[in-house]
């Protein structure tokens, strides 16, 4: 039976995906892949701030997300140019060999304790590779899965990919703790075993799928100039933003969820400091990267609860409603579970800030895909990615500048605290007027939100 055979209505959701031998496959790419992520991007994180040979401050963490994030998100756009054109079968395997050899000589520099540009540009460029691999991926799924179960594919991929990057987080912290220590070495390490794992998943792919199999089909490849293709993108990018002006509900969320990563950014850099400073007894610092791999660990459990509650909820209250709801319960978990500066309590407002990230995310795109135009979609898309991490790279450097060097601020904490409460009211009174006025919501049968239960 083919992967596109339609699927009867009221077939059990994710039952449905997981009968595809595709998309099984395709998820175990992803999957492997993201271990690796969790184990190299962990290693050049501790690195840096668990490392007692090395210690950066605020400013410098914010700037290594800068680059890290930034570069990638404002080219994002124009991504779609190659993925039209290219085999994705091609790039989830080329992606991967290349980070594979690129992990490599990163892992040398930081052996060797380098104070050198060269590994942030070849860190730059394997994250980025990671990038344009997730977007080859999701550009794949509908060669793989039913239309009529498109969107839960991609909430179920989207939480199991997020779900294995904190076994990576968490495997490399088991390492760095038990066996190799928290020096320069011991980080290498760490971040060579990453290489392991896109090679793994490069080999997976290629063995799992044919040439074709994953798009673009032949008669649909797109041809021409990619300079024409690239100035086409530039002008379709600016309609999207305009289409989007014009579907207000949608892009309220985008700004509500714009408000949530831009305070979220203030709060990670601050637990960042905590947990190498306040939250480090000793000159041992591994026990505060284990603490911290227990914080990556609560959120990844946050985030598959969101995944599995938001489809019933929104559907039942409105969107809307819980997009305010998880905005307030932001605030009150950071009063309530921040304030104390314990790490244990800290772990519970991990916990509940990051079903609030994955809630808002997931009504968010899915009112994107509900509201706009099927032909500005991409773009929208883009849009969002772009705004999900400028915001996020703001709010460390506001962090950066009114954070303590240890991170410790009840005044800093409670005005983010009192900022996710303003963004609560202030989303439900201009969201909730709007939905209101139009019906244009996601709740009941008239938009559909990715379900991870059904």
């Amino acid at each position: 039976m083919s992967a596109l055979t339609a699927v009867q209505p009221h077939t059990h959701f994710v039952r449905a995906v997981l009968r595809q031998r595709g998309f099984r496959r395709l998820v175990a790419v992803r999957m492997i892949a993201q271990i690796g992520d969790g184990l190299f991007q962990g290693a050049l994180a501790g690195s840096v701030l668990f490392n007692p040979e090395k210690r950066a401050g605020g400013m410098a963490i914010a700037a290594g997300f800068a680059i890290l994030l930034l570069p990638y998100s404002l080219i994002g756009p124009y991504v779609g140019v190659f993925l039209d054109r290219w085999r994705r079968r091609s790039i989830v395997v080329v992606a991967n060999l290349v980070r594979a050899a690129l992990v490599l000589p990163i892992a040398l520099y930081v052996w060797w304790g380098e104070h050198s540009p060269a590994p942030f540009l070849l860190a730059l460029i394997v994250i980025g590779l990671n990038r344009f691999f997730l977007a080859g991926l999701s550009a794949a799924t509908p060669h793989v899965v039913a239309d009529q179960v498109l969107v839960t594919a991609n909430s179920f991929a989207a939480t199991l990919g997020s779900l294995s990057f904190s076994v990576g987080i968490g495997l490399g912290a088991a390492l760095i703790k038990a066996i190799l220590g928290t020096s320069f070495h011991g980080y290498a390490l760490v971040a060579a075993l990453a290489a392991a794992f896109y090679l793994a998943s490069a080999l997976v792919g290629r063995a799992s799928f044919g040439p074709e199999e994953l798009g673009p089909d032949a008669a649909s490849r797109r041809g021409g100039s990619i300079l024409g293709a690239i100035r086409e993108t530039s002008r379709g990018t600016a309609a999207g933003a305009r289409h989007l002006v014009t579907k207000r509900g949608a892009a309220y969320l985008m700004l509500a969820q714009a408000m949530f990563r831009l305070l979220y950014g203030v709060v990670l850099l601050a637990s960042l400091l905590l947990f190498r400073t306040v939250f480090n007894h000793g000159s041992d610092v591994s026990g505060s990267f284990g603490t911290l791999a227990n914080a990556f660990l609560a959120g990844g459990v946050g985030m598959l609860i969101a995944s599995f509650a938001t489809p019933p909820i929104a559907r039942r209250v409105g969107g809307w409603r819980w997009v305010a709801a998880l905005l307030a319960a932001t605030g009150v978990a950071i009063l309530g579970f921040g304030l104390p500066f314990d790490p244990v309590l800290l772990l519970g407002a991990v916990f509940v800030t990051n079903i609030a990230a994955q809630g808002i995310k997931i009504v968010t795109d899915t009112s994107l895909q509900h509201e706009c135009a099927d032909e500005f979609r991409g773009r929208v898309f883009s849009l969002n990615d772009t705004a999900f991490n400028v915001t996020l790279v703001a709010g460390m450097y506001l962090g950066a500048l009114t954070l303590p060097d240890n991170g410790r601020s009840a005044a800093v904490l409670s005005v983010v605290a009192a900022g996710y409460l303003l963004a609560a009211a202030g989303y439900a009174a201009l969201g909730g007027r709007w939905a209101r006025r139009v019906g244009d919501d996601i709740a009941g049968p008239g938009g559909r939100v990715p379900d991870a239960t059904q």
